[in-house]
């Protein structure tokens, strides 16, 4: 055939249709094995669901409830030890004051005492910048030498259990209504005792309390989010090995069962690497033991009905009663639907076996050349009107199936369009991707039957003629072979169908 656009009719050649016809909005059929329940993004989902457990939920459960236990418990001993450090450095200054007033003490030859304490002294020991500071100097009587009276009036708390032999005492009291924190110390007067007190108010304390509870608490929190952070990046980091596996499973269709990759997978996820491998070596070979089956079966049984079906052909032709001829007619019809499902059942087996040979660079203008041969005949003996509209589409891709892809969509286009229709075969490029379209102008697909024509044997909600239910099947396994996809849409004028295979660019 020339080169352009051509057309074969019933009645006579005539101009080909160079205008290509505006198509409705396609529906695009996913080219692919991998049925809707294995779809990753439903497996997902279903992983996600409420009622499914979750490997990361059980983690952070584990980790995230003891910690929520140790963090408040850590923070209070924080929070006790770093207060009394703050507040045995508090009475250690209050005792060095103590200890330096009891320098000042010296006892008189004649038994009396004097504490010798300079005015500027005094002022500098009363000055703080929180507290209010008190002191009170006692003879071994009890009198009070200097200071304060109150000071000297209270009663130090007594020791539970064991006698009062320690220099030191530090306690809490309250000195005029003034909550005060007092240090307690005996100075040696000769061979008696005087006693030194000391107290201030609480001031400093108090802040050293807020200081060490707002710091426990931020210390804390500091390090909970920090850790909380740490252990969701490493529950993150050690599934992801998990994800990985997950990955590479939903690349797998059963023309690509390949064992995954378990030489990079941790210790624990080896076994489930090496068992998954192994479900897939026992699918892979059920799956070829089924391909085998078909392609035996087909091939078994398309010579006995191609001969079925041209003795019962012979059969009308010689003469024979009349009342046979509408059981030969059947037998005919019959034989001829059986030989078609054989040879459907062969190309499904080949569209689903994995490639021999790699694929070459073809030229779809001239794989539909090579067809026009054959559906041209085909196309004046059914009544209708075949036309070529075909340009250069180079693809990657195997000439046998795609001459099959082809052999399916001319043969659904001319027996379901019916007698008097215009088919039209076209190849072009789009944007960069090689198109094949077939464009009837029959009755056409229900839009809501576009995506179920695509299943084996289903002929959708509104069947007609007498077909299987393969040959767009068929279409869609040698379209996802070729990484292709399949999209169907309204024909010219909106009616009618046209059938889209859109394949993957090819470098030039």
């Amino acid at each position: 055939m020339p080169e352009g656009a051509e057309r074969a009719s019933a009645a006579a050649a005539t101009p080909a249709r160079a205008s290509d016809p505006p198509a409705a909005r396609p529906a695009t059929a996913t080219a692919g094995p991998i049925p809707a329940a294995a779809d990753p993004g439903v497996a997902a989902a279903d992983l996600l669901a409420p009622g499914s457990p979750s490997l990361k939920r059980l983690l952070a459960a584990w980790l995230l409830v003891p910690l929520l236990l140790l963090v408040p418990v850590a923070a209070a001993l924080q929070y006790a030890v770093t207060l009394r450090a703050a507040l045995s450095s508090l009475d250690h200054s209050l005792g060095d004051t103590a200890l330096a007033l009891g320098q000042l003490l010296r006892a008189e030859a004649d038994g009396s005492f004097v504490f010798d304490l300079s005015p500027q002294t005094e002022q500098s020991l009363r000055t703080d910048r929180f507290d209010a500071i008190f002191y009170a100097v006692l003879d071994p009587a009890g009198r009070l030498l200097a200071g304060e009276r109150a000071l000297a009036a209270l009663a130090p708390p007594r020791r539970l259990g064991s006698a009062d032999t320690t220099p030191w005492r530090f306690f809490d009291s309250d000195l005029q209504g003034t909550g005060v924190r007092v240090a307690l110390y005996r100075q040696r007067c000769g061979p008696r005792e005087c006693e030194v007190r000391v107290a201030e108010t609480t001031r400093k304390r108090e802040l050293a309390e807020r200081d060490a509870l707002l710091g426990s608490a931020l210390s804390m929190t500091l390090l909970a989010l920090v850790v909380v952070a740490l252990m969701f990046v490493a529950i993150e980091r050690g599934l992801r090995p998990l994800q990985r596996v997950r990955e590479e499973l939903a690349q797998r269709s059963l023309d690509r069962l390949q064992p995954l990759a378990a030489r990079d997978a941790p210790a624990e996820v080896q076994p489930l690497v090496e068992a998954i491998n192994q479900m897939l070596e026992r699918l892979r070979g059920a799956s070829d033991a089924q391909r085998a089956f078909i392609a035996d079966a087909a091939h078994q049984l398309r010579t006995p009905l191609t001969s079925l079906r041209t003795e019962a052909e012979l059969a009308l032709l010689e003469p024979h009663p009349a009342s046979l001829t509408p059981t030969l007619t059947r037998l005919a019809q019959s034989s001829a639907r059986a030989a078609r499902l054989a040879a459907q059942l062969l190309a499904l087996a080949r569209a689903d076996a994995p490639a021999s040979d790699p694929p070459a660079r073809l030229d779809l203008r001239e794989v539909a050349h090579a067809a026009a041969a054959e559906w041209v005949p085909r196309a004046l003996e059914a009544g209708a009107d075949l036309g070529f509209d075909l340009a250069p589409a180079a693809v990657q891709g195997h000439a046998l199936l795609l001459q099959e892809l082809l052999a399916n969509l001319l043969h659904n286009a001319l027996q379901y369009a019916g007698a008097g229709a215009r088919v039209t075969l076209r190849t072009t490029v789009h944007e960069g991707h090689a198109r094949i379209e077939v464009e009837d102008n029959g009755p056409g697909i229900a839009p809501a039957d576009h995506e179920r024509v695509f299943r084996r044997f289903d002929r959708g909600s509104q069947p007609r003629g007498s077909g299987s239910g393969l040959g767009l099947a068929i279409v869609r396994d040698i379209a996802h072979t070729h990484g292709a996809q399949v999209q169907l849409g309204t024909g010219a004028a909106g009616r009618g169908l046209r059938v889209t295979v859109e394949f993957p660019a090819v470098a030039a």
